[in-house]
């Protein structure tokens, strides 16, 4: 009896262990993942170094709790962060790129197709593994994927995609027990739609500044 108190124990205890470092290191995603958003919201090129080292951090977390497409996901986060930062310092020519607006048609189209890719990956994850949630983690991760690439291309309506990515993803992480995520993605819904019109504002100053310079230019 006494062999199986201690066994007991010395479970519990690990078990606690093991939660209160995954916490930690939770926590310090989260701050990282907070300043990634505030300073995208302002078009910082900072931003990159946040998502890095904060998707660096998720990257481990979503594979010890078998979200195995959230883990691949922020492997891409962290390429992308990459990708972000030299495509908003300008790359080889030298000057940043400015915040525009997709058409209706062509957001449609990309829909549709993320929308058929998510389906057929869902199904090969529910089919050949033992992932969690598998078509909704497919969902999440394939349109998180391309709305990524919107923020790094700065489309305007990324955040319109991250508002709907968002709200699921709420789910998702209370299901598995990431409760600091979870509470991180609320005010991540939040922040996206402020970022949403923080970028018009900047895409419509971008533009009278356009229309200005071409009518001065005008003999």
């Amino acid at each position: 009896m006494a062999e199986l108190w201690q066994l007991i124990q010395t479970t519990v205890l690990a078990a606690v262990t093991e939660v209160s470092v995954m916490t930690l290191w939770e926590l310090v995603a989260v701050v990282l993942a907070v300043a990634y958003l505030a300073l995208a919201m302002r078009t910082n090129i900072w931003c990159w170094a946040a998502a890095f080292f904060s998707t660096a951090i998720y990257t481990a977390l979503f594979w010890h709790v078998s979200l195995l497409m959230e883990s691949l996901l922020n492997v891409y986060y962290m390429a992308m962060a990459v990708y972000g930062y030299r495509l908003w310092r300008g790359g080889d020519k030298g000057s940043s790129i400015a915040v525009v607006s997709w058409s209706m048609s062509r957001h449609l189209t990309i829909i549709g197709v993320t929308t058929a890719i998510s389906l057929a990956v869902g199904y090969g994850m529910a089919t050949y593994t033992q992932a969690s949630f598998p078509y909704v983690d497919a969902a999440t991760t394939c349109f998180a994927v391309m709305t990524t690439y919107l923020v790094a291309k700065k489309v305007l309506e990324n955040w319109l995609y991250w508002v709907v990515i968002d709200l699921v993803s709420i789910y998702l992480y209370f299901s598995k027990g990431l409760m600091l995520t979870s509470v991180l993605f609320v005010f991540y819904v939040a922040m996206a739609i402020g970022g949403y019109f923080m970028w018009r504002k900047n895409m419509q100053s971008q533009q009278d500044s356009l229309h200005q310079s071409a009518h001065v230019a005008q003999p």
